[in-house]
């Protein structure tokens, strides 16, 4: 299950699920596209309403590789972060610090870290692996007048995840979570996601991701835009040398 730069399929529900892992294999199998390119807005709100906005260029392929590339403000042009999951090994991901001079490797131990200031960490970025989890289904109810389940996903010790619990509003008509709660180890509310989604050439795509650290008072707004779906992204794409590299 994808928490940033989400890219999430219309999945007709054939049966009403029953339990929380019924309810987790329907989010896990949405259909998606196999690639899909955005230019974004991050807008990074204070507790005093100060703001900072960047831009970025992002390119994915599935769930499991993304390339982001920062394009302004002028102290952050260049910047870029590389992600690649696998399933049986630790997941790689890799930032380009041009100031520095320096490629820096995220390890598992620095996931808990925030992505270049604002309020998701490198966790929040990568996929949720179904073993990782326990699932529980809470209840059925209603957001946005739509019809939803309410899911706690229980990360499993040895995840050593920086949560809790993650409590998700999963709406019925596509397996979509449109709202999400995260608990701190402490069971302290700390965050909580909303998206606004868009249909575009059959797939669900996150138009606007709101994140608020209720504990901090920080928000972190994501808009996208221009946003193509399976356009061809080459494998090659993938690659170390190529977050020097700022796209044309």
């Amino acid at each position: 299950m994808k928490c940033i730069i989400l890219v999430l399929g219309l999945l007709p529900v054939l049966a009403q699920p029953q339990t929380g892992d019924d309810v987790a294999r329907l989010i896990d199998q949405r259909n998606e596209p196999k690639d899909m390119t955005t230019d974004m807005t991050m807008i990074l709100t204070n507790k005093k309403g100060q703001t900072r906005t960047q831009k970025i260029h992002s390119v994915m392929q599935g769930r499991e590789k993304q390339i982001i590339w920062f394009l302004e403000p002028a102290d952050d042009r260049g910047v870029a972060f590389l992600k690649i999951e696998h399933k049986d090994r630790d997941d790689e991901m890799r930032i380009w610090l041009p100031g520095f001079g320096k490629m820096r490797r995220i390890s598992s131990s620095k996931k808990a870290e925030n992505f270049m200031g604002s309020d998701l960490t490198y966790e929040d970025m990568t996929s949720r692996d179904l073993d990782d989890y326990t699932f529980e289904l809470l209840r059925e109810d209603e957001l946005d007048g739509a019809a939803v389940w309410v899911l706690q996903s229980n990360p499993k010790p040895e995840l050593r995840s920086a949560y809790s619990r993650i409590v998700s509003w999963v709406r019925q008509a596509d397996a979509l979570p449109v709202k999400e709660e995260y608990y701190n180890r402490s069971g302290k509310l700390e965050k909580i996601r909303v998206v606004t989604t868009e249909q575009l050439q059959g797939y669900t795509i996150v138009t606007r991701m709101f994140v608020e650290n209720v504990l901090k008072n920080h928000t972190t707004e994501l808009l996208f835009d221009k946003i193509k779906v399976d356009s061809g992204v080459k494998d090659n794409l993938f690659h170390e040398r190529n977050l020097r590299r700022l796209p044309r």
